[in-house]
């Protein structure tokens, strides 16, 4: 797999809906996966909860062998379990909060530890100069729950990468709270947000939620915003109309 240099490339391996770039050669499913080429460094964010991570990736010409890292945001079947659907060749590192190791089954557990050299971080990991995993998120926001069905969700996470253009936020599906993990992200690098891509977790019946994330992305005014997988379609309708926002699905890219 080409390791690119300079430039940040997001490939969308798993996502709720089929994109625009190889609509007859890529399958969608509920979940998410993401594969992150960024200064010679290959990440692998969630991997859904079949197989149709690799399959797209070989459709989409990757070769997700070829990983320095994976990442999982949370432990939640539509983001973890795809790594029990491929055996990789090799023992690559597997970073994950601790938590993760509590909500899955003694069978998943031994699984990961024979098949990945596991890093666990409640707190923020750097994978290099520019990544940083960011580990258990503070619940900052009045309007954000920070949790799902009275989970507090500890494990939910995601990655801030800094870049020359500001701050990259990549999300899984932010039941911390997207605004949340934003906050957190630009506390650790001091950088504006340029980016925010992912799971957003926000619906019509979560008013409050809504319409503070989207006060809050007004106040900030992040250049690109891609809300994906988690969101329904009267969200997706009133960011349109809201910041113009383009929805990228399975096979689409996104290059910053």
């Amino acid at each position: 797999m080409q390791k690119n240099e300079g430039r940040m490339k997001i490939n969308i391996l798993c996502e709720n809906h089929i994109g625009h770039h190889l609509p007859k050669s890529c399958t969608a499913e509920w979940g998410l996966s993401l594969l992150i080429q960024h200064n010679g460094l290959n990440i692998l964010f969630d991997t859904g909860h079949t197989g149709a991570f690799v399959h797209n990736a070989q459709a989409m010409n990757l070769d997700i062998e070829s990983l320095d890292y994976i990442v999982i945001s949370h432990y939640h079947w539509d983001h973890l379990n795809g790594l029990f659907k491929h055996p990789f060749k090799s023992k690559i590192k597997l970073i994950i909060h601790p938590d993760i190791l509590t909500n899955i089954s003694e069978q998943e557990v031994l699984y990961l530890q024979n098949h990945f050299e596991i890093i666990l971080s409640d707190s923020p990991y750097q994978i290099s100069k520019e990544i940083i995993f960011l580990g258990e998120i503070p619940r900052l926001t009045h309007f954000e729950k920070g949790v799902y069905k009275d989970n507090p969700m500890k494990d939910d996470t995601a990655l801030a990468i800094k870049t020359e253009k500001g701050l990259v936020v990549i999300s899984g599906c932010s039941h911390s709270g997207i605004c949340n993990i934003c906050e957190y992200a630009h506390s650790l690098t001091s950088l504006p947000l340029y980016a925010v891509i992912g799971g957003f977790h926000l619906s019509e019946y979560d008013t409050q939620a809504l319409e503070g994330t989207i006060l809050y992305f007004k106040e900030k005014k992040p250049h690109l915003l891609y809300p994906m997988h988690c969101v329904d379609f009267y969200t997706l309708v009133r960011f349109y109309n809201e910041f113009q926002i383009n929805k990228p699905g399975t096979g689409d890219y996104i290059e910053i």
